[in-house]
C-alpha cells in the first residue's frame, strides 16, 4: 500500500482537521472520593493537514491511542497530542473526549442516588497548549424565564446547567459540580423561603456567576442555564474572558 502521507502535494492547500471520531475507549478519571473513576469515553482525533502532504494514515491515530492503553487520563492528554503532531507532522494537534462521570448525591441536594454528569475535555496543542473542561449538570424540574406567563410546577419543565472552565490551577471535578448544585439550592432555598416557585433562569444565572467568580481555579468560564418546557425552551448565559 503506497504511503499516501509522504507524497507530495502540489495545490498547496492547508486543511484544517483531518482525523478519526466517535472511538469507544476506556479512561481513567480522577475521583476526590476513591482516587479514580473507570469510564467509557467517546474520543475525537483531529490534525490540521499541511498542503505538501496528500493524505494521512487513519490507522496511525488509533496506534497512537492504543499506545496509552489503559493510562488515558488528563495527564496523558499532551502527551497523546505530542505524538499525534510527531507520527503524523502536523503543526497542530485536537483531542476531544466526552465520559460520563457518576457521583453519590451531594450533600446540597440530600440525595443518595448516583448522578450521572456528561463531560467532555477539548484540548489542543500547537505552538501553546489549551484545555477546556464542559460539564452538563441537571438541576431539577423548577425554572423558568423572568418573562414567562404564570410558570408552574408540574409543567414538564427539565432545566441543565451547562458549565465550561480553564483552569488557573487543579480543581476537582466534584468540586466544580458541587459549586452549582450548592448554588442551586442555596437560589431555591431562598426562593422557597419567600414563597416563589418556579426558580428564574435569570436568577439562577446571576447566582452561579457570583459563585464562579469566588473560584480562584478557574482562569475562565462560561455557563448557560438551559430549560425544556412544553412546546419551546429558555435559556440565559454568561461569559468571564
Amino acid at each position: 500500500m503506497k504511503d499516501m502521507q509522504s507524497q507530495v502535494d502540489h495545490r498547496r492547500i492547508d486543511i484544517t482537521k483531518v482525523g478519526v471520531k466517535t472511538i469507544t475507549y476506556p479512561v481513567t478519571v480522577l475521583d476526590r472520593a476513591r482516587r479514580s473513576q473507570k469510564t467509557i469515553a467517546t474520543v475525537n482525533m483531529y490534525v490540521n493537514l499541511p498542503h505538501h502532504f496528500k493524505g494521512t494514515h487513519m490507522s496511525r491515530f488509533i496506534e497512537i491511542l492504543n499506545q496509552f492503553h489503559g493510562k488515558i487520563d488528563i495527564g496523558a492528554f499532551h502527551l497523546i497530542l505530542e505524538a499525534m503532531k510527531e507520527r503524523l507532522e502536523a503543526q497542530a494537534a485536537h483531542l476531544e473526549i466526552s465520559f460520563p462521570y457518576f457521583m453519590h448525591g451531594s450533600a446540597q441536594t440530600g440525595m443518595l442516588q448516583v448522578r450521572r454528569y456528561d463531560c467532555t475535555i477539548h484540548s489542543f496543542l500547537a505552538h501553546g497548549r489549551d484545555m477546556r473542561l464542559d460539564v452538563r449538570v441537571p438541576i431539577g424540574d423548577e425554572t423558568a424565564a423572568d418573562n414567562d406567563p404564570a410558570p408552574t410546577r408540574g409543567h414538564g419543565i427539565t432545566a441543565t446547567v451547562l458549565v465550561s472552565v480553564r483552569f488557573a490551577r487543579f480543581m476537582w471535578l466534584e468540586t466544580l459540580i458541587d459549586t452549582v448544585e450548592s448554588s442551586i439550592a442555596a437560589t431555591r432555598k431562598q426562593n422557597g423561603d419567600q414563597g416563589v416557585a418556579p426558580l428564574l433562569v435569570e436568577q439562577v444565572l446571576s447566582d452561579l456567576k457570583r459563585r464562579f467568580n469566588e473560584r480562584t481555579e478557574l482562569s475562565w468560564y462560561k455557563i448557560r442555564v438551559e430549560t425544556e418546557m412544553v412546546g419551546y425552551s429558555l435559556f440565559a448565559s454568561a461569559c468571564k474572558e
